[in-house]
């Protein structure tokens, strides 16, 4: 399974222009199975025009999204504002196949201190989906600081973390990160945007990073790029027998 981070900048709610700056940066690596784009890849986070008139919005970025996983027949995934069946909003994850099917999880833990409850709704499904005979628990943002919600129950190979994270808490990005592959002897692929916004800056700090905690790939910080790495499933496996962790895990239910 080959793995493509993409870390790009995204002047906000410009979304046509922020989905022909991704193009190039997918041709820069052909022939991966699944791209990764940060949250709300094509608007930026809480961006003036950015739940005003989402429908349009969302119906072009989720074409986007279809065409791109058609032509590099790959999964892309991403996050996108879309209102759902009932005209609520969502902070939706969308994981899109190459056939035009889309399997999504809408953000649970929502980001009170920005206000994006205000606009928002949360959330109420965990959400794991197999893709390549690997199975990735789809996460968004700060979902990262609430470990409960993403404790392995042995369903998911690697979690996705899709993120416009600030460099000020560029530290928590990098240590929770690493703690939620280790606990849960997992990989995990988080994806920051780089550039800034009206409220923060953001330098990055792309990665994919193994069931020991060690990071296999990564994105230079500040500057837009891709990078790539294969996920050795035979080798995870081979250390969750060797060391069964989670055989003594607490038992709990959430949702």
């Amino acid at each position: 399974m080959k793995i493509a981070i993409v870390q790009h900048d995204i002047p906000s709610s410009n979304f046509f222009n922020n989905m022909d700056r991704l193009d190039p940066l997918l041709n820069q690596q052909p022939g991966a199975d699944m791209y990764v784009l940060p949250e709300t890849f094509a608007t930026g986070f809480m961006a003036e025009g950015y739940v005003g008139g989402v429908g349009a919005p969302a119906h072009f970025m989720l074409q986007w999204m279809a065409y791109q996983a058609m032509l590099h027949n790959a999964a892309i995934v991403g996050s996108v504002a879309k209102k759902d069946t009932e005209g609520l909003l969502r902070n939706r994850l969308i994981f899109m196949h190459p056939d035009g099917k889309y399997d999504y999880y809408d953000k649970r833990h929502l980001f009170t201190y920005a206000g994006e409850t205000k606009d928002y709704v949360p959330g109420d499904r965990r959400v794991v989906v197999e893709w390549g005979g690997v199975r990735f628990l789809l996460q968004v943002c700060y979902d990262l600081r609430f470990p409960v919600f993403s404790r392995s129950r042995g369903d998911y190979d690697a979690i996705i973390y899709v993120a416009n994270w600030p460099e000020q808490r560029q530290d928590a990005w990098q240590t929770l990160l690493k703690a939620r592959a280790i606990e849960n002897q997992c990989y995990v692929i988080g994806v920051n945007r780089v550039g800034s916004d009206a409220a923060c800056k953001y330098i990055g700090g792309s990665v994919v990073i193994d069931a020991y905690g060690r990071t296999i790939a990564q994105c230079a910080d500040g500057e837009e790029g891709i990078a790539t790495v294969e996920l050795d499933m035979e080798q995870l496996q081979r250390f969750r027998k060797k060391f069964p962790v989670l055989d003594d895990a607490d038992e709990f239910n959430v949702l």
